[in-house]
């Protein structure tokens, strides 16, 4: 004899179903992957790891994943599309920032004894000045996620080109007009910025490897999701 489900097991059992989309959707409608818009952009996301001016896992970071809205990988991956033709392509650092991982940020910036990293992101810098220099603010164009942090690197190797500083290094030797860079170090800037700037990106003038979609769908928008 067939045993038969109960109906409220049954509708339960039915909802569960209906709820497993919602539940496997990790991010919001107007986001993607920008590597599954394009695959041959490499991403290292640093702040899934220790190796930021933290020097710990960030809050809102749950996957090494680089979170975009969609306008935003479309444009990256023309512009990665222009770059193979010479043999490079893109490295991304960072991109959608979720508000929980400024939050802890400026939690960071507030304990002034945690200077774990200094020697590598902020040699030059005290730490006791950067909310008062800019370097860290209550919220961040990240997270409208139309934001890209990204350097250029050889396709064939991996290597990233000379960009005269390292990521999210905090000071002037940074800015992409510092005359403390040399010739080939500068030239690997304003490439970076030309690529960018043709493919409807906005530079910042104190990071050479930060860019803003020029047209960004959520310009008022700061969103809170996590990285996932």
């Amino acid at each position: 004899m067939t045993q038969r489900m109960p109906i409220y097991s049954f509708i339960v059992f039915i909802v569960t179903l209906l709820s497993f989309p919602s539940i496997a959707k990790s991010i919001p409608e107007g986001f993607v992957d920008i590597q599954q818009v394009d695959p041959t952009i490499v991403v290292d996301i640093r702040y899934f790891s220790s190796d930021n001016f933290v020097g710990d896992r960030i809050s809102g970071y749950k996957a090494a994943k680089a979170i975009s809205t969609k306008e935003t990988a479309q444009a990256l991956a023309n512009a990665q599309r222009d770059l193979k033709q010479f043999g490079l392509g893109f490295k991304v650092f960072d991109a959608y920032r979720p508000q929980p991982a400024v939050d802890h940020f400026v939690r960071w910036a507030e304990d002034l004894s945690d200077t774990r990293m200094k020697e590598k992101y902020y040699p030059t810098v005290e730490k006791k000045n950067l909310f008062r220099d800019g370097y860290i603010a209550a919220k961040s164009g990240h997270s409208r996620g139309s934001t890209v942090d990204l350097t250029l690197i050889d396709l064939a190797s991996g290597d990233e080109l000379d960009m005269g500083t390292g990521w999210d290094y905090f000071g002037k030797a940074s800015w992409p007009s510092s005359p403390k860079s040399t010739a080939q170090q500068r030239a690997n800037r304003m490439l970076l910025q030309s690529v960018m700037l043709k493919n409807g990106f906005k530079p910042l003038k104190e990071e050479w490897w930060h860019f803003t979609l020029a047209d960004e769908p959520y310009p008022e928008t700061y969103f809170t999701f996590n990285v996932k």
